[in-house]
């Protein structure tokens, strides 16, 4: 088999394994209970640090930030935080797929934060695919049913715009030669640093089995960012990453064999609007991929 091709289809089946854990951690999420967000979020991030402490120690690489990346990665695991606590207070608050398509807002995002922070040119047809899958986002949102009722959806799309964000520096971090565990290990310890004082001043119990979810929470984290950095190793993003909307499939059958949830016509409406406008996107970049090896052939 031709090398190229079979490592494009081990990115897909790695970054579908990613989707796949990622909707694992949203649904331990929400069985775990009434825990507090801010508990949920220290606990899942603190069992990736030890993870990736543990990996990293094993596989003796260096916990070392390259000169100059500081700022970058202060800014990377500022927002992948901000991105984290939002995203589960909306998997608290809504249908659990409802809660991943807005979080998967972020490939979107991250077009508008790369022209301004990366300095990249988007095409016109990228704008376009922005401002459609924002209309997408509004029928999961649906604004008209009030205030109070669309604002568990408006945090959701918030959790997209910060993931965007880290993403965009993450993205940064890595043209500048950081290794990609350093920086996971660093967002993971700076982000269990910043959930620690909610832990210590506003601390609830936590029965058993809210403990076994939330360690589950966090080993299906880990897992899916094991499975997304091996999937980029494998292949460009621009190959694979539409797949990575397998995690809406994914949420909402556990939604539906383990919440009872079903979307409604509107959030389904908004999901192929979202889904359909990335899988459009995918093959524009593709095709103009081929097109770029044919003139270069």
């Amino acid at each position: 088999m031709d090398k190229p091709v079979s490592n494009i289809k081990l990115g897909i089946a790695c970054i579908i394994a990613s989707a796949f854990c990622f909707s694992l951690m949203s649904l331990f999420i929400r069985l775990s209970g009434d825990v507090p967000v801010m508990q949920k979020c220290f606990f899942r991030n603190a069992v990736a640090f030890v993870m990736v402490a543990v990996v990293m120690i094993r596989a003796r690489q260096p916990f070392v930030v390259e000169p100059g990346n500081w700022k970058y990665m202060l800014i990377r695991a500022g927002a992948g935080t901000l991105g984290i606590a939002l995203n589960f207070y909306a998997v608290d608050h809504l249908a659990i797929s409802d809660a991943s398509i807005l979080n998967k807002l972020s490939p979107f995002f991250a077009i508008i934060f790369s022209t301004l922070v990366l300095k990249e040119v988007a095409k016109a047809g990228e704008w376009i695919a922005v401002a459609v899958a924002f209309l997408g986002a509004v029928f999961v949102i649906k604004p008209g049913l009030g205030m109070m009722a669309s604002l568990p959806a408006l945090i959701g799309a918030g959790s997209g715009c910060f993931a965007g964000l880290a993403y965009t520096y993450l993205r940064k971090l890595r043209q500048r030669g950081q290794n990609g565990m350093t920086i996971v290990f660093f967002f993971s310890g700076f982000s269990s640093l910043c959930f620690l004082p909610s832990l210590i001043f506003d601390y609830r119990p936590i029965a058993a089995w809210q403990w076994a979810f939330l360690f589950l929470t966090g080993a299906a984290a880990m897992g899916g960012q094991i499975f997304i950095t091996k999937a980029y190793a494998y292949a460009p993003a621009r190959e694979i990453s539409v797949y990575d909307f397998s995690n809406v499939v994914f949420s909402a059958l556990w939604g539906f064999l383990f919440l009872s949830q079903i979307p409604d016509p509107m959030s389904v409406l908004g999901y192929i609007i979202i889904i359909g406008t990335a899988i459009v996107k995918w093959r524009m970049s593709l095709r103009k991929l081929e097109k770029s090896e044919l003139s270069s052939s």
